[in-house]
Formats: structure tokens, sequence, C-alpha cells
């Protein structure tokens, strides 16, 4: 894999992540393009204990542009300049235009109204767009094993500098998939975020660790690991250094989990061989996601890499992936309607133990 920088007309960071190791000379991108501006700020939710990015912004961010005019594509004659001024490309990642979170917002009052029950500071952080392939048609799952194993190392390298940046406390890889996600550009790619703060996902996650260490002395993550491996009814795929299963617990009607068997905390912290294992797994299952799918046109679906925080909780969980659908059946999607959107009282619509082995039938 070779890494390549370049900049953009306005100033944002491009990289390139080739497959081999050419020798890449980056195009300069002539665009006339402002400063990117953005006010984010964050007010923290009394109620809850969580902060709420607000980044009004986003409201005009590109959506859903014709194929012919998609800005993640690469710049060729006969098309509108894109964002990767190449005329191909690998992987790419960039700054996005339109971030939640940023670098060098300007300072805000420290209380809404001047009141003390409502903090807020600067939305301080980082959202990159990482684009997988320059194949507008294409998907993860279609991606051969070796550019999986790119993305991957595109993703331990942006994990690796977004942590050292200041104020960020955690880094999230994610990819939203299919407009019933709400994704505004259907060229596959996916998104980085690097937090000021850790999230309430990871928050809550880290609170259950700590208290089953304190009465247990174990790993949370490794006793429920090996409890579905032990039981095995529920997993989809097991390798040498991951196993794939669909939780106990799941919420969605199609969800799974990727997890690996030492307590690695983030992707910078893999070995070459469990890189190697994970590129071939992860587009298994998302192969296996299409396939279930099939009689119903390409998944939405949300997959999502949950980290260890930068600075706390480190030792208390690992590296994993949480991959689910909105659909629930071919033409059916799982709305979050009072129960779950009102509530936060999760109903599941299906029985895990028969999604997993649905999952397995799929598989080749």
């Amino acid at each position: 894999m070779r890494r390549t920088t370049a900049r953009m007309a306005d100033g944002r960071e491009l990289i390139y992540f080739d497959d081999v190791t050419p020798d890449r000379v980056p195009p300069p991108d002539t665009r006339d393009l402002p400063q990117v501006q953005t006010g984010s700020i964050m007010r923290y939710d009394v109620l809850t204990g969580e902060w709420v990015a607000i980044a009004a912004h986003r409201q005009d961010r590109t959506f859903l542009p014709p194929a012919d005019a998609c800005p993640l594509c690469p710049t060729r004659p006969g098309r509108p300049a894109s964002e990767i001024p190449a005329p191909d490309y690998d992987v790419v990642v960039f700054e996005n235009r339109f971030p939640s979170f940023a670098q060098g917002i300007a300072d805000v009052p420290a209380e809404v109204d001047g009141d003390p029950l409502w903090p807020q500071r600067p939305a301080t952080g980082r959202c990159e767009v990482v684009c997988f392939t320059s194949d507008h048609g294409a998907s993860f799952g279609a991606l051969p094993v070796s550019r999986v194993r790119t993305v991957i190392e595109a993703w331990a390298d942006r994990t690796a500098a977004l942590s050292a940046l200041p104020g960020v406390e955690q880094v999230f890889p994610f990819e939203n998939r299919g407009t019933e996600i709400g994704v505004t550009l259907e060229h596959p790619h996916g998104q980085i975020y690097a937090y000021p703060f850790v999230t309430p996902r990871t928050g809550q996650l880290l609170e259950q660790a700590a208290e089953h260490r304190r009465r247990t002395g174990r790993d949370l993550l490794g006793d429920v690991l090996d409890a579905e491996r032990k039981a095995g009814t529920r997993i989809i795929r097991e390798g040498e250094h991951f196993t794939v299963f669909v939780p106990a617990a799941a919420r969605w009607p199609v969800e799974a989990h990727l997890v690996p068997h030492r307590p690695v905390p983030d992707f910078p912290a893999l070995t070459d061989d469990e890189r190697t294992e994970l590129a071939e797994l992860y587009r298994d299952l998302l192969h296996r996601f299409e396939v279930y799918f099939s009689d119903a046109g390409p998944p939405p679906y949300i997959a999502g890499w949950h980290q260890a925080p930068v600075r706390t909780g480190r030792d208390l969980t690992r590296l994993h992936l949480r991959l689910f659908s909105l659909r629930r059946a071919p033409g059916k999607l799982k709305y979050l309607a009072g129960s779950e959107s009102g509530a936060g009282a999760w109903i599941n619509d299906a029985l895990p133990e028969r999604i997993a082995q649905r999952l397995r039938e799929v598989g080749p």
C-alpha cells in the first residue's frame, strides 16, 4: 500500500491510498473554492448527560446528485470537477466540506443564555470522507479482498493521526449505505468522525465493562465472545483471529458483530495477519448481507467500527464491528417508533438464532 498526500483548492487535506506502490503525482485541484466555514457547537443535555452537536451549516450539503455529477467520482473529461482531482484512484480520504466537527472553530460563550444549566463549547474535532473505490456503481461487499485490506490500512492510518489531534477523545469509522439510512451521496464511501468526547454507546459499554471487571475480574467483551463461541447457535463464521456472530440480545432484525479474539483496542494495534483475515471476513459478511436481501435490492445498512477511546478505558473494551440493516424483511423497514425512539426501549422483530442460521446458509 502506498500513501500520497495532497491539498484541495480550499486547503483541505486529501490522501491517496493505493493498493500497490506506484509513484503517484497528485494532480492539482484547480477549482475555485471558498474556504470551509463551520460554526459547529456542542450543548450539554443535562437530562441525559450527553453532548449534542449543532451543525446548522450542514443543511446546505450536497444531496443525491445525478451520477454524472457525483463529487466522489474521479475528475475526468466531460464531467464536472469533483472532490478528487485525479482521473482514477483506489482509496481516497479527505476532509469533509460540511463537517459536524472541525479544527479552528471560534470560541463560543461557555453557557447558553448565560445559564450554567446549559454548558456549551465549540465542536472541535474532525470529520473525514473515505472513498472505497472510484467505481460509482460498486459496493463494499463486491470489492476484492485486496481493496478491503487497503481500506483497513487507511482506517488504521487515520485512526492514529486523528487520535493525536488535540481534544479528540474517540475515533469512529463507519459506513452508511442506502437512501433509507439517509445517505446523501450514493458513491461507495464511508466516514470517520473524531469526536471531542466519548460517545454515549461507548460510555455505556465502558460502565458495563468496569462493573463486570469489578465483580468477576474478567474482560466483558472477552466473556461475551467466549459465551457466543461456546453456544455456537449464533455464530456466522470463525477465523483464527476473529469471530462473526449475531448477538444474543440483538436490537435489529438483521444484526451482526465482528470481534477480535485478543483485546486489541483499535485498528493501528492490529497485526498484519489480523488485518489480512479481517479483510476477508468483513467482505464475506457484507456479501452475506447482500445475498440475504437479494430479492429486495441492495440492503440499507450501518457498519460502525467501535474502537477504544483515545485516553480512557482502553483496557475495558476492544475494537469491534456492529453491522445492522434497517430492513426487517423484503420491502419492509424496521421503523424506530414510539418504543425505540420515544422511550429507548428496543423491541426486535426477529429471533437472533434464526437470523444467524440464515446468514450461515447464504454464505459460500
